[in-house]
Parts: structure tokens; sequence; C-alpha cells
């Protein structure tokens, strides 16, 4: 019995830790997602890599002629002239033109990856092309939609020399409120909500900066030019570097979405088994943050039930071990929800049958989590935007 309560204590212990860092990452997103500084605004190249026409794509492209920062230039790049996106892009190009303060706009196709994956093969395709006198490059998916400031706020942190990147997040706004699509923002929103000031941040490609600089310095040209993840090795490099990954509220974008449930299950492995091979201690922190809930309240639950059953006194103790992780996930969902209410509220009226799905079913969603996390724990072959790869090491891939 000893044990046992002393599982009961450290559990009810980390257990508040979490919920610690998650209210901390709350009020911190709270603080810091309505900013719009103006101090440091270098030349910048904003790449968006684009493959196919997304959903809301029109809409997305033209929030990045948008945006407020008077010293950018915007680079889009694509496979192939054949690309669908190539042709609306440069349509796109003549009705955005007079919108933009950037200095030039470029459509480039930088043909086809003969090693790495082909997104990287781009990116750094149109980084050579970059204005030579640009000291950061930005960059961001043609999935995302950015708010006015979000130049302004992707580049301010790296005024600091010890700052190596900066990144936001996306937030799934569905366009259609299947399954699939719901499950996808709900497990998104999960991720979202472990981001703050924390050692664990990485970085997300789809709004992200990095001075030019550093990432020579880096030498992240050789690195994604075998890569398959241009987020995850380029946050590796700068923290084995000394550099901090800095999350950056201002920039959670909104993705517009649908997807149906095969697809769903594709989407998530993928992303989980780039997670494994690229950054593994991350893909285990992912693995024990969806399992260490679950045994929480299940776990406890049993251990409450066995001494139940054995007319043991102590047996209610365990059992409020378990309704406290109960609660915290309860919590969490609300939490995660109400943030984001916070900074997308002209979405909500999108967002509130996924709220209350979270809400409501968070138990299924934890669940489900562990399934996808689970499912990427075998294997090395993904298939991503129509291409199959095999990653080999976490800076090495071969287009299968």
């Amino acid at each position: 019995m000893i044990f046992l309560y002393l599982l009961a204590a450290a559990a009810i212990s980390a257990q508040i830790l979490f919920i610690y860092q998650v209210v901390g990452n709350y009020r911190y997103v709270l603080r810091k997602f309505d900013k719009n500084h103006t101090a440091y605004r270098p030349r910048t190249a904003l790449i968006i890599p684009c493959k196919g026409i997304d959903t809301a794509f029109d809409r997305n492209i033209r929030s990045f002629y948008e945006l407020d920062y008077k010293d950018y230039e915007i680079i889009f790049v694509t496979e192939s002239s054949e690309d669908s996106a190539y042709g609306r892009l440069l349509a796109l190009k003549e009705e955005f033109k007079n919108l933009t303060k950037a200095f030039d706009i470029r459509v480039l196709v930088a043909g086809k990856a003969q090693q790495g994956s082909q997104k990287l093969h781009n990116l750094l395709y149109a980084c050579g092309n970059a204005d030579k006198d640009v000291k950061i490059f930005a960059f961001a998916d043609s999935d995302a939609c950015v708010r006015i400031n979000w130049l302004n706020e992707i580049v301010y942190p790296l005024r600091k020399d010890w700052h190596g990147v900066t990144g936001g997040y996306r937030w799934y706004v569905p366009t259609r409120n299947n399954f699939a699509t719901l499950a996808l923002s709900i497990l998104n929103a999960k991720v979202a909500q472990l981001l703050g000031v924390t050692r664990f941040n990485h970085a997300w490609g789809g709004s992200m900066a990095v001075r030019v600089e550093v990432f020579k310095k880096l030498g992240m040209e050789k690195i994604w030019g075998k890569s398959a993840s241009d987020d995850l090795t380029l946050s590796r490099a700068s923290k084995k570097a000394g550099l901090r990954v800095i999350f950056v509220p201002a920039c959670y974008v909104a993705s517009y979405e649908k997807i149906g449930f095969l697809n769903l299950l594709e989407f998530a492995r993928r992303q989980f088994l780039i997670t494994r091979i690229t950054a593994p201690g991350t893909w285990w922190l992912g693995l024990l943050s969806s399992l260490y809930p679950l045994l929480g309240i299940w776990g406890f639950a049993a251990i409450a039930l066995y001494l139940y059953n054995k007319a043991f006194d102590g047996w209610y103790i365990f059992l409020l071990v378990s309704l406290l992780f109960l609660a915290g996930q309860f919590l969490c969902a609300v939490l995660r929800q109400k943030m984001f209410f916070r900074i997308f509220p002209d979405d909500w009226p999108k967002l509130k049958v996924a709220a209350i799905a979270d809400i409501a079913g968070n138990l299924f969603w934890s669940w489900f989590m562990l399934f996808c996390v689970c499912s990427s724990m075998f294997g090395r072959i993904i298939k991503w935007r129509g291409v199959k790869y095999k990653l080999k090491s976490p800076t090495e891939v071969v287009r299968l």
C-alpha cells in the first residue's frame, strides 16, 4: 500500500505541474497574441512553397499581399509550371499587386528535386534567388491565412542574437463538420496548447523565420538538401548551436480545411513519423503526453476498484486521483478552445462544433491521439503531396 500511496502522490504532483504549464501557456498566449511591433523590420524575403490548390487558396494568398510590412519581397515557388498553383499564382499576382507594400513579387519554378523532399528543394531554390540584401528568411505555407501583423511579429524576436528561429502555429478551422475534419482540428489543438515559454518548443514551417546569417551559419543549405522536414531540422540545428527557438503567439495562423478519414490517418501518421525520425525525443514526449492522462484516469480508477473489492478503506483516494486527471482533461479542452476564441473571433462560428466536440468528447480524443502516435511507431515511408519518400535518417530522405 505504501507504494500505491507514493505512486498517487507522484501522479498528483505531476498533474499539478502539467496543469501549471498549460495554464502558463494559456496566459502567455493571451498576453502576446495581439501585439504589433514595428521597431525592428529588416529587409525580408517571404517564401511560400505551393503545390496544388489548397482550400481557401485565394484568401490565403491575398493575406500575404496585405501584410503591414514596408521592406519585404514575396516569393512563391512551385515544382513545375504545370502545377495548378502556378497559373493561379500568376493570375492572383495581377489581381493583388496593388494591395501590397512588397517591393517585389515573384513566382518561381524550382524544377524536380534530385534528392531530399520537393518542398525543401523549392525552399532552397527560393532562398538562392532572394534579394541579395535581405536579412531575414520568413516562411509560410499556402494553406495558412496570416494576419496583417504576422510578418512584424515573426521577425521581431530575431533582433536578439541568441534567438535562432521564430515560429507560430496553425489552427485548423473546419469548412465542413464531418468527423475527420473535426478530428483534425481537435488533434491539432492539443499540440498547439503545448507551445509557450518552454525549452520543448519547435518551429512550425508554415509560420517561421530565421536570420539569413544564422541560416547560413547552421549549414541549412546542406541539411535541407537531403532532409524531409524544414522546421524540425532547423529547430534541431538551432538548439544544437545553443540558440533558442521562440514561439510567437501573434503568429498563429488559420488553416481552412476539410478532409476525409483516410486522408486524416495518412496526414497524422506522416506528421508523427517525420517527428519520430527527425526529432525522436519530441516523438517520445508526444507518446508519453498522450499516454499519461489515460493512465492517470483509467489506471487509478482500476486501482480504486481493486481496493474497493478487497475492502481497503483508502480506495477512494485513488478514485479522487482518477477524477483529478479527468478534471484536468476537461480543463485543458476548455482552455484551448477559449484561447482560440480570443485569437480568431471572426472564425468562431466555424469553430463552435469542433469546440463542443473537443470538450464533450475529450476522453475519446485522447485515445484517438494515442492511436495516431502509435501508428507511426514502425516504418519509414511517407506520402506527401502525391510523392512517396523514405526517411533514412534525421537529415536524409530518398524520393521513391
